[in-house]
């Protein structure tokens, strides 16, 4: 017997038809995809639409500005945006490359059997649980140059004979915020490459130990070309990671002394919230988002071809 429209919630707007069911799937997904779209999207447009205008205070409630290029003519002659580029292409080369290999020794390190091996993961992944701001105080007392724990150790072990001023001098400045970021990045490399080494059969280790390879040569020729998918996915991520990290840097250094820090995130606060300029701002911001596209589309695209 045929069931009534009215008895079957499906039939409605005629959705049971098979050539309509897949229809049920939009409309589930249409709540998450307007909440999306209000929450990133939204504010996406109109930071486009403020980097073509001439504002101080963003207001939503007055007319529009001019259309106007100057924002970016004044962007791409400001030597201070430029200097910006670079420290952030620094820090995200040095923090990357340092993460990549403090992530990848502790989890081959943690991927052994020991005993206490359950304890050393955890410690392992305790810095990715710390919140930032907490990871920056931690670090700013240990670098203070008056009592901190790092000048005690190295005039203990005669690195030095003075107290170095990590927060008052530039290149000091630049390896305490790579310094706090590599403890505070590298748990995140380590527990995902350990879940790619959990995937790794042992049989291919027995069977290279049986034809004669060393340690280095199953490393090479067996968890390196594995992991490679892995590897690739996470440096993408963490790149990023570094590329809009703001609240390490503001709280640390501030982006000082002398701009010697202060990277594009940092330029974007300090022209949007210190001098009030949200256009200009608006502008530094959309040239960030199109760096991190195109370095994240070039990164997978020829991640995508070394995986066939």
């Amino acid at each position: 017997m045929a069931i009534p429209r009215s008895q079957s919630g499906t039939t409605w707007f005629g959705l049971a038809r098979p050539s309509r069911r897949h229809w049920l799937g939009y409309i589930l997904l249409a709540p998450a995809v307007i909440l999306v779209a209000v929450i990133i999207i939204y504010p996406l447009v109109v930071s486009v639409d403020l980097s073509f205008q001439k504002v101080g205070i963003a207001r939503l409630d007055v007319a529009r500005k001019p259309f106007t290029l100057a924002n970016y003519e004044k962007l791409f002659l400001s030597p201070e945006f430029w200097k910006s580029c670079w420290i952030t292409l620094k820090l995200v080369v040095t923090v990357t490359l340092l993460s990549m290999i403090v992530g990848l020794a502790t989890a081959l390190l943690v991927n052994n059997q020991f005993r206490g091996r359950t304890m050393a993961r955890l410690f392992v992944a305790l810095p990715w649980a710390v919140p930032e701001v907490i990871a920056v105080v931690i670090f700013s007392r240990f670098l203070d140059s008056s009592f901190g724990l790092i000048n005690w150790l190295f005039i203990t072990l005669g690195v030095t004979d003075e107290l170095w001023g990590w927060f008052s001098d530039p290149t000091l400045a630049f390896w305490s915020i790579v310094m706090t970021m590599v403890w505070k990045g590298y748990p995140f490399i380590s527990i995902m490459v350990l879940a790619g080494l959990q995937s790794i059969p042992v049989d291919f280790y027995n069977a290279a130990k049986v034809d004669g390879a060393g340690v280095w040569q199953r490393f090479r020729y067996i968890t390196v070309p594995v992991l490679m998918p892995v590897l690739g996915v996470v440096t993408i991520l963490v790149m990023l990671w570094v590329f809009r990290d703001f609240a390490i840097i503001k709280v640390l250094t501030d982006g000082g002394p002398i701009k010697s820090t202060q990277t594009l995130a940092i330029l974007t606060y300090d022209q949007a919230f210190g001098f009030f300029n949200f256009g200009y701002a608006s502008a530094v911001g959309v040239i960030t988002l199109l760096i991190c596209f195109i370095a994240s589309y070039l990164m997978l695209g020829r991640q995508t071809k070394s995986m066939y």
